[in-house]
């Protein structure tokens, strides 16, 4: 019996997993450092107490019961021996596989920016997404006990990275700006805050097509959405942000969607790494020089059919992890392997309620509106691991939009109460002449 050793239980190694289970004469142990697995876009959606970290997170040993081939242990790898492949986990104990599979995920890529790592909210993890969730409502709730708080930046919320996920987030809270917060927080003066969206590109969802950028950049701004784009983020700090062009911003909330990298396991596995921290692969998944490691998903760099690296996509990252056991299972057999072959679906983007862009399929069938608003909350719905989480979170959508309370905004995270609104009072009196104008 062959044993195959998987570093990650995200979308890559969880579906490299499930493939393998269905062989009785290969043994598998996946390790991951938590003992679930996280549905990552929709982490924005908890962020906003729209749904809830069960809606998401589907525990390991759950997804592959029923396979007595597969073991799951819950620790974190922290180095590899790509010779042996044999991995180390931060308590000591190896793990030896005759193939190995890295599928370890990413972290924010901070790019170096001063203070970002310390004082801001990166949205990769549902630990991430629930600190975040908790910061936001902390906010609201002190803001809404004493109201001079809005003059210090407690309603101004400050968004890197124009993305899908920094634009999907920056469009649920123009809607919460606009609808939700108005009935849960009905004394508060929503009017004193902001929603900014800062990117160093010259557009939003870089990736898409112009006529979708210019429909997000519409939908954005009727949201009452301020875009700070072609400038970059020069400084976060506990109580403001400071903008390439100058511009300081009087914040307490500072949400990072501003890049990915590898995860740190990257720096321990005795290789140079490309673009990312990620290791660069052969077209069939394996890791140059080393006989059968393959990496996999946001922990790779895989080359297109066009030349071109394909993006950290989670329909990426789930068709690599099924495409790695295929040719395992044909390094099994004593066949010879595949190159892999992606195919493209489209990409997709919430802007709001009722507002959305698609591009479906390699072609790029464009979709915008209210129709591209149900794609999106279909497909999401259809990629989640359980039929359990599909329905409820067909039931919280159907909820909040037809305008009930969302029943998730619980501040369950008490030390994001703990703000220092004085701990910047020089900047923020600088950064009070330009309240009227560019500057909150």
């Amino acid at each position: 019996m062959k044993h195959v050793v998987i570093v990650g239980g995200g979308f890559a190694g969880l579906n490299c997993a499930k493939k393998l289970a269905k062989h009785s004469d290969v043994q598998v142990t996946l390790i991951d450092k938590n003992n679930y697995q996280q549905f990552q876009p929709l982490l924005y959606q908890v962020a906003a107490a729209a749904l809830s970290p069960s809606n998401i997170a589907f525990n390991l040993r759950s997804v592959l019961r029923g396979h007595q081939n597969v073991d799951v242990k819950m620790s974190e790898v922290v180095s590899v021996d790509l010779n042996t492949r044999t991995v180390r986990t931060a308590e000591g104990q190896t793990y030896q596989g005759d193939f190995l599979v890295l599928a370890a995920g990413s972290q924010a890529n901070f790019f170096g920016t001063p203070g970002a790592d310390k004082h801001s909210y990166p949205l990769y993890s549902l630990r991430d997404a629930e600190a975040l969730r908790s910061r936001v409502i902390a906010v609201l709730e002190c803001a809404d006990r004493d109201s001079s708080l809005v003059a210090k930046g407690a309603l101004n919320f400050v968004i890197v990275g124009a993305g899908p996920t920094g634009t999907e987030m920056a469009g649920t809270f123009g809607d919460g700006f606009h609808r939700a917060l108005k009935k849960t927080f009905a004394d508060l003066n929503l009017g004193g805050g902001q929603v900014v969206l800062v990117d160093a590109g010259q557009a939003v969802l870089s990736a898409f097509s112009p006529r979708a950028q210019a429909y997000a950049t519409k939908m954005l701004e009727q949201r009452g959405v301020q875009l700070r784009l072609g400038t970059k983020v020069r400084e976060v700090q506990s109580g403001h942000v400071v903008l390439s062009d100058g511009t300081t911003i009087q914040t307490h909330t500072v949400i990072w969607a501003g890049g990915l990298k590898a995860s740190p396991l990257s720096d321990n596995i005795g290789i140079k790494t490309g673009h990312g921290g990620r290791v660069d692969v052969q077209p069939d998944l394996t890791v140059p020089g080393f006989t059968n490691v393959y990496a996999l998903g946001d922990f790779a760099n895989i080359t297109g059919k066009d030349g071109e690296p394909l993006p950290q996509l989670a329909s990426v990252a789930e068709q690599s992890g099924k495409w790695c056991a295929k040719n395992i299972l044909s390094d099994i057999a004593g066949q010879p392997r595949e190159p892999f072959d992606y195919f493209d679906k489209g990409i997709m983007a919430m802007i709001g309620r009722n507002a959305a862009v698609a591009e479906v399929g390699e072609h790029r069938h464009e979709l915008q509106g209210v129709v591209a608003f149900a794609a999106w909350l279909g497909v999401h719905a259809a990629l989640l691991s359980a039929t359990r989480a599909k329905v409820e979170a067909f039931v919280e959508w159907a909820w909040d939009y037809f305008g009930r309370a969302r029943g998730d905004a619980v501040l369950d995270r008490t030390e994001q109460v703990d703000i220092n609104w004085n701990d910047d009072e020089q900047t923020a009196a600088a950064a009070g002449q330009d309240q009227g104008g560019k500057t909150s």
